[in-house]
């Protein structure tokens, strides 16, 4: 029993008084309203941990690392400190990185330099984390199994050890780290006239964060101290920003897709969960995804050149495609009967304006209409399958070595095509990864999912019988989901739902809550 429903005496007086659903009487004699304890003497941190050890577990992934990486980490002192002819010093270039406020495992810097005519040289410099682990060993087969690293609000299930990931590769300020660069010119329209890769030692100048840059950008705040105290890192910020900007509007104009998530972030104070916040897309968010859709395309092309076959993430021209069509009709919109990603973010950028209330959710329907992003092989000379969704075709992972493993196995590929010599992985291998990995991220986000809906019936819990305002997001034989505006979580309608459509608005009261599982439960109260 849980502090949402405590017995069998408070669930039959909920029952009478409220006159719920018979199908709402069943959810909640089905279920363990998990969580003896009461809120304020619950520690949400290690439940929270507890539920999403449990879930990685459930999917085949591990969430600790075995002996044999212990002891292979034992064996590793430092950062590599690798030297030849092949690796350039670039440390005195004004590199910095822009992440999220707690982030450690920094994988990427970027540097600009403005050249003749109005172009710009953009560089990218990403973690060398082949340098440390190496195909074939324990730490390499654990990152093998999970494939990425899995984030969720209690605790961090790191793909490396985080001496690794953390520290002795990742970019970190004030280090020298060895990286791989990969060098763009961009002419003054946001074109990409020219690549190079190379090996590189390179020097984090400035740690920064997203949202104090993008504050500084827009004009409403000031220039972080860590960037203030580098002379010309301001200038750097403003141009890579400027270029960054002039890449997004093409893509945009050549149909990327633009949608609005509300998927929020359980905030602590001390152990329990205290509010949920959105993060905002903004400015300097844009500015290193910008960075990292062109270093991955660049990427892809040297792979390419080289006659390497690699990894690529794509997203299919939408099966479903239909569907979408009959998505925008409810709208008074017409779409054309083949897909065609310009005219969908023309009518996306009209309904964001329309309506901004519904436009997450409309964004979230379209996202499942079009189906997940999965790895495939290139092979040099096919025709490839490209990104409908980023509106770009040659896209290899490569960007975050320390946290996905196709990254590394990109790098690890790139590494081998400087110096000629073979793929360190065969085309059966190559296969078998791409779908491997495919379905070990999916697994991976389903638990981060988990662990979200669980927070929010954790900052829910106490709050039974309290009403809220709320917009329907679903509405089928399967059940009517409703999103509640504050806090900005989801949940089912148990009863009182008949007849009511996707994007009507309502009042509805908290009736309970399930913790495990994620599972919060409203009634109509109009």
């Amino acid at each position: 029993m849980g502090w949402g429903i405590q017995s069998s005496a408070v669930l039959q007086h909920i029952i009478a008084q409220r006159n719920l659903h018979p199908r709402y009487i069943s959810r909640m004699n089905s279920q363990s309203f998990d969580h003896s304890r009461p809120p304020n003497h619950s520690n949400n941190r290690v439940d929270l941990a507890q539920i999403a050890k449990q879930a990685m577990t459930d999917r085949g992934l591990e969430p600790e690392f075995s002996p044999a990486v212990e002891k292979e980490m034992a064996q590793i002192t430092g950062p590599s400190h690798e030297q030849g002819p092949d690796i350039r010093d670039q440390t005195k270039l004004l590199w910095c990185s822009i992440d999220n406020d707690d982030s450690r495992d920094l994988d990427q810097l970027s540097v600009s330099e403005t050249l003749p005519n109005g172009a710009t040289k953009i560089l990218v410099a990403i973690a060398d984390v082949d340098a440390l682990v190496k195909k074939g060993t324990a730490i390499d087969d654990h990152a093998h199994n999970n494939t990425t690293s899995v984030y969720t609000a209690a605790r961090i299930f790191p793909m490396l050890p985080e001496q690794l990931s953390t520290d002795y590769t990742s970019l970190n300020g004030g280090e020298k780290r060895l990286s791989v660069v990969t060098e763009m010119v961009f002419d003054a329209n946001g074109e990409m006239t020219a690549t190079t890769c190379y090996r590189s030692l390179v020097f984090n100048h400035a740690k920064l964060a997203y949202d104090s840059i993008a504050s500084w950008l827009d004009g409403q705040g000031e220039l972080p101290e860590a960037a203030r105290s580098v002379p010309g890192m301001d200038a750097q910020l403003r141009v890579q920003d400027a270029v960054a900007q002039k890449l997004r509007q093409k893509r945009r104009e050549n149909g990327a897709l633009e949608f609005e998530s509300i998927e929020a972030k359980a905030v602590f104070e001390g152990d329990q969960v205290v509010r949920l916040d959105v993060q905002a897309h903004n400015r300097a968010r844009q500015l290193i995804e910008e960075f990292m859709i062109a270093t991955n395309q660049a990427t892809a092309k040297f792979l390419t050149e080289k006659g390497f076959a690699s990894l690529h993430r794509v997203v299919r021209s939408p099966e479903r495609w239909q569907k979408i069509v009959d998505v925008a009709k409810e709208f008074g919109e017409v779409l054309p009967p083949e897909p065609e990603s310009k005219a969908l973010e023309d009518f996306l950028v009209r309904r964001r304006a329309a309506d901004p209330v519904r436009f997450p959710d409309l964004s979230l329907t379209i996202v499942k209409l079009m189906g997940a992003g999965e790895y495939v092989i290139d092979k040099p000379g096919s025709a490839g399958i490209g990104h409908f969704g980023l509106a770009v075709h040659d896209y290899a992972h490569s960007t975050a070595p320390n946290r996905r493993f196709p990254d590394l196995v990109t790098q690890r590929l790139v590494k081998a095509a400087f110096v000629g010599a073979p793929s360190p992985y065969s085309d059966a291998e190559l296969f078998a990864l791409a779908k491997h990995c495919s379905e070990q991220e999916d697994d991976a986000n389903r638990v981060e999912r988990q662990v979200r809906k669980s927070a929010a019936a954790l900052l829910l819990a106490s709050k039974i019988g309290q009403s809220f305002d709320a917009i329907v997001t679903g509405a089928s034989d399967k059940g009517t989901w409703v999103r509640v505006f504050s806090p900005p979580v989801e949940g089912r309608l148990v009863q009182g739902y008949e007849g009511y459509k996707v994007g009507r608005k309502l009042h509805v009261e908290l009736v309970g809550v399930n913790v495990a599982k994620g599972f919060i439960d409203f009634v109509r109260r109009d």
